[in-house]
């Protein structure tokens, strides 16, 4: 009998071991522990805000349906800032602290691992209001200006203005419900389902994303637009929104994108969402973002856009190209982590020249080739482990760019678009790390690329370029 009692204190004390934990409060980013978090799944957001413009306060709710991955007893998602007014999981109120960006929530029941569950956060507050001027603007979240409204979240700014668990690795579906007064206009990403007329002066603009994306880009634009349409190939739609005194100007400047989604279909594989389309902010802004299915610029991008596009690789079209490319290289196939950024600059960057070499000849191509090869020529960058502070920087772009460049003409240009389309058909929809994308330009190529990518992605500097047909090193002689 005693040896009875000793089995059953040792299975109940199993089960104690194996009981709910709390959820991780990251989700294992190398470069940013504390960015996304662990222990589920999300499946679907559904943001339901009422805008007040006069003030800048957002109140309303986000939904967030999510699938546990372990035995939780509590979970954390990242959200900063705001007055919570209550959080319900799977209905029952649930107890919740918060610590920074860190919001650790412990429902009424732990969640088992496999469970399906809900996620409701009332909330109300001014987004960004510790937000100094000097802030980077693309990584703000929720921006207020003058006439409107832009969110621009890369790489973490998602947490600003809705509870989310904000890292790319987690991919969900998005649906929007965002009430304004009139006469704004709202846009966000994928396909506008309903316009809403209320009794009370307000508007209710619904979207939803048929497919799934990363916290970073989804967005919600809000100022006095005017609707600009056009069809892509295969039908698809394009929809632009254009501020009213800007119109005509932005529909010029943007005219060729449904020439670049053509373009880029046949070299990449077809374009990856249900829509595409832009949203220029009525205000200079020193970025672009490929906010998914609608890449955001600022109204520098008009006036006096239709330049000679021989000035340079920052052209306003060289710029409309970068962004939309995205759409394949960064918002389909998205990085595994940030340390692996360039393979949606890096792509996009040299996306925007491919563009240029197609539309304008291989003389204006070169010249961009050149202009980034300047610009990395001598310096110690490592594209393929930036660091955290370096995301966004030369190395990243340029360097990146010559590196898939620098692939075309080691496997010649069939193979090298045949890795293009393999990396894009296999990982779309999903993410990929630079070790994916070895793998693949090495199965596709049959050769060993290890030296060549150590070279240009990790040992530091870019390599010399003598025999590749752009004359780089011979103007030195």
């Amino acid at each position: 009998m005693r040896k009875l009692w000793i089995l059953i204190v040792i299975l109940v004390s199993g089960m104690v071991v194996q009981a709910q934990e709390p959820g991780s409060a990251g989700i294992g980013d190398p470069y940013y522990p504390t960015l996304g978090n662990g222990g589920y799944d999300a499946l679907s957001y559904a943001l339901d805000l009422d805008v007040d413009m006069e003030n800048n306060v957002i109140s309303g709710s986000s939904t967030m349906e999510a699938e546990a991955t372990e035995d939780l007893s509590s979970f954390h998602l990242d959200f900063i800032g705001f007055e919570i007014e209550s959080i319900e999981v799977n209905g029952e109120a649930a107890a919740y602290l918060r610590n920074g960006r860190e919001l650790s929530i412990t429902p009424e029941a732990a969640l088992e691992d496999g469970e399906s569950f809900t996620v409701v956060v009332a909330y109300t507050g001014e987004p960004n209001e510790d937000l100094s001027q000097q802030s980077a603007l693309y990584s703000s979240g929720w921006v207020r200006y003058k006439d409107g409204v832009f969110v621009a979240s890369e790489p973490a700014g998602a947490a600003r203005w809705f509870p989310v668990n904000d890292h790319p690795r987690d991919k969900a579906l998005y649906s929007f419900r965002i009430t304004v007064p009139e006469p704004y206009v709202v846009a966000a990403n994928g396909l506008l389902q309903d316009v809403i007329i209320n009794a009370d002066d307000t508007t209710t603009y619904v979207w939803s994303s048929e497919y799934v994306m990363a916290s970073y880009l989804a967005t919600v634009n809000i100022g006095d637009f005017v609707v600009q349409t056009d069809e892509g190939p295969d039908g698809l739609l394009i929809r632009n929104y254009f501020p009213s005194r800007l119109t005509e100007d932005a529909e010029e400047v943007f005219a060729p994108t449904a020439d670049m989604i053509e373009y880029f279909s046949s070299i990449f594989g077809p374009y990856p969402f249900e829509a595409y389309g832009v949203v220029v902010a009525d205000l200079p802004l020193f970025f672009a973002l490929e906010t998914q299915t609608l890449s955001l610029f600022g109204a520098e991008m008009i006036p006096g856009a239709l330049t000679d596009i021989l000035s340079g690789w920052q052209s306003p079209e060289s710029v409309i190209a970068h962004e939309l490319s995205h759409q394949w290289f960064g918002d389909s196939v998205t990085p595994e982590n940030w340390e692996d950024i360039w393979l949606n600059e890096g792509f996009a960057s040299y996306a925007s020249a491919l563009w240029l070499e197609h539309s304008a000849g291989e003389a204006v191509f070169e010249n961009v080739m050149r202009q980034y090869y300047a610009q990395i020529e001598g310096r110690n960058y490592t594209p393929g482990d930036p660091g955290p502070n370096r995301l966004f920087g030369q190395g990243i772009y340029p360097q990146g760019a010559w590196t898939l460049h620098a692939l075309r003409m080691e496997v010649g240009d069939e193979t090298f678009f045949e890795i293009l389309r393999t990396y894009y058909e296999r990982y779309q929809y999903s993410n990929a790390s630079t070790a994916d994308f070895i793998q693949v330009a090495e199965e596709v190529s049959g050769q060993d690329l290890t030296d060549f990518f150590d070279a240009w992605l990790f040992d530091g500097g870019a390599p010399s370029v003598p025999s590749w047909g752009l004359g780089i090193d011979d103007e030195e002689d």
